[in-house]
């Protein structure tokens, strides 16, 4: 698969919010009731790895035949079926697969651990931080099922929107049955070292306190969001919660952060940069673009200190899940299916469109050569890189 060329940086657009999934608890898959069954083809892109995948799927092929030959009167020969698998096979120049092979969950595991070894081989000490989908941590999304430490591995915080306030109205308490699983689930990563950045949707002052103090007892960093845009630094509290004059050279010295990745309300990337800057947050979460004007190396470095002296870290939000039709990548002709990894808009989201993730095409928009979302964030001087849209299996899974 040749590379994407380099793209013009044509911008962002101003984001216009950010929504909160209601997570889809683990469910059962659905899979051929015998070996006999017939295989369900789907294309998706070949890959060097995809190799085994073909020779593979020719071997159960040749011994469903041979199975199917045993159990029934009528003998086919060889001969005659394996053009049939051949056509299959090349009906496309990416390789088939059964749809009910495709591990939606363990897909976005890869995707995820790929972009995280390609962005510390290029930076060491680069953070990654996946936001939402926290039932990746274990093979069945729930606390008793087994750690995937290989994705554990490649991360180095979680966050996680709506645990104790906003889940399904801003401003409201998440519901018990809701606010027990994910924070089960935040603690299993804090068991494993991986710190737990949560976000609240909140703007009553008496919960906006509530949430700090929630967060924080459970060792979490935190921020209350009073406005789900995430275009403004709240009023309240006066300061940051737990403010310090310390050095925040990595994630687990942090006490706060601030979730501000659209900046709408700033005339220029200059009144950005100063408003950030007159705080002491210890930790910045942010867009690339102001508008569509992506920021320079020097002008992310001038976030990195806060008011009172100390360094803080400055981590920049990508979506990997869905692709937005205000970025840079995105191109005139582009609908659900062309390209082929393009599904649907997300009816919740205007402008977004989810996407086939795993597929080499999209990873090659994400990370991995110089025209990448991913090397434009290295290249600007970023800490790290807070994924949305983890939590695209969901929609995956609910098709089938």
């Amino acid at each position: 698969m040749a590379e994407l060329a380099d793209a013009p940086d044509l911008g962002s657009g101003a984001r216009e919010g950010v929504r909160v999934r209601v997570p889809l608890r683990a469910q059962s898959r659905s899979y051929p009731a015998s070996p006999f069954d017939p295989p369900v083809f789907k294309v998706i892109p070949v890959t060097k790895e995809d190799i085994f995948v073909s020779v593979y799927s020719f071997v159960i092929f040749g011994y469903n035949v041979f199975e199917w030959n045993r159990m029934s009167k009528i003998i086919v020969p060889f001969s005659i079926l394996f053009p049939i698998f051949l056509v299959a096979l090349s009906c496309n120049k990416n390789n088939p697969v059964s749809t009910n092979s495709i591990d939606y969950r363990q897909e976005m595991r890869n995707f995820v651990i790929a972009l995280s070894i390609y962005a510390k081989n290029y930076h060491n000490g680069f953070m990654i931080i996946p936001q939402n989908g926290q039932e990746l941590i274990t093979d069945n999304g729930e606390t008793d099922g087994t750690l995937q430490t290989a994705y554990l591995h490649s991360l180095d915080a979680t966050g996680r929107e709506g645990m104790f306030y906003g889940y399904y109205n801003d401003d409201e308490q998440t519901p018990e049955e809701e606010k027990q699983h994910l924070l089960d689930l935040c603690l299993l990563f804090k068991q494993n070292n991986i710190e737990v950045f949560g976000t609240d949707y909140c703007s009553t002052h008496s919960k906006m306190d509530s949430s700090y103090l929630l967060n924080e007892q459970n060792g979490f960093i935190s921020f209350a969001a009073d406005h789900r845009e995430l275009n403004n630094i709240p009023d309240y509290p006066a300061v940051p919660y737990n403010e310090n004059n310390n050095d925040i050279l990595k994630i687990s010295q942090a006490k706060n952060f601030l979730y501000l990745i659209n900046s709408e309300n700033f005339n220029t990337k200059q009144d950005f940069i100063n408003a950030v800057s007159a705080t002491n947050y210890d930790a910045i979460i942010m867009d690339l673009y102001h508008n569509e004007d992506i920021y320079t190396s020097s002008e992310i470095e001038q976030l990195k200190t806060k008011q009172n002296g100390g360094k803080r870290i400055v981590i920049c939000y990508m979506s990997i899940g869905e692709a937005e039709d205000y970025r840079y990548y995105w191109q005139a002709d582009w609908k659900e299916g062309n390209p082929e990894f393009l599904e649907k808009e997300d009816p919740d989201w205007k402008g977004n469109y989810f996407v086939r993730y795993w597929y080499k095409e999209w990873q090659n928009i994400i990370y991995g050569n110089d025209a990448s979302y991913l090397k434009k964030i290295l290249d600007a001087g970023f800490n790290g890189a807070y994924l949305d849209l983890i939590d695209a299996f969901e929609y995956f899974e609910g098709k089938e």
